[in-house]
Formats: structure tokens, sequence, C-alpha cells
């Protein structure tokens, strides 16, 4: 399973209504988190889950569901997590 489909595994937790997962990490050869193996990603995640929400408990909604992959398979990553509705 690769890293993409793991991150979708792992986020389906929080119901995603639309969910876009983009592998940034070929622009990032030979910087030091892709020297250790970690990727860098951009989502964009609309769930219920995160209406009320800050964008701070938002992002920790994300780094909570996707666990130990932070310290791993993912070093960087970039998120956009909304509510159904909101631009």
């Amino acid at each position: 399973m690769s890293v993409t489909e793991r991150i979708q595994e792992k986020l389906a937790v929080l119901a995603p209504e639309s969910l876009e997962i983009l592998d940034e990490s070929d622009k990032h050869a030979g910087h030091e988190g892709a020297r250790a193996g970690g990727g860098h990603y951009r989502l964009v995640i609309v769930s219920r889950e995160f209406a009320g929400q800050s964008v701070q408990r938002r992002h920790r909604m994300v780094y909570d569901a996707l666990g130990p992959m932070m310290h791993n398979e993912i070093h960087a990553l970039a998120i956009k997590a909304r509510a159904p509705g909101e631009n």
C-alpha cells in the first residue's frame, strides 16, 4: 500500500466528504526530510467533523488521525481542512 493510500485510509476516521492528497516529494529531493525517507504532501479535506472548530484544532484532528505516520512516512504536510460549504 502506498503512503498516499495509507493517508487516505487513516483519514477515513474523519468521514471526509472530499479528500485530495498530492505527493510533492519529488519537488524536495535532497531536502533533509526527504533523505530520511519522509515525504512532502499537500492535503485538502472537507469534513463535517471540522464544523465549529478552529484551524488549529482541525489540523490537530488530522495529525491525530495520521498518528505515527507524521514521524516516519510524512516529513511535511500542508493542510487545508474545511467544513462543508466553506471556501
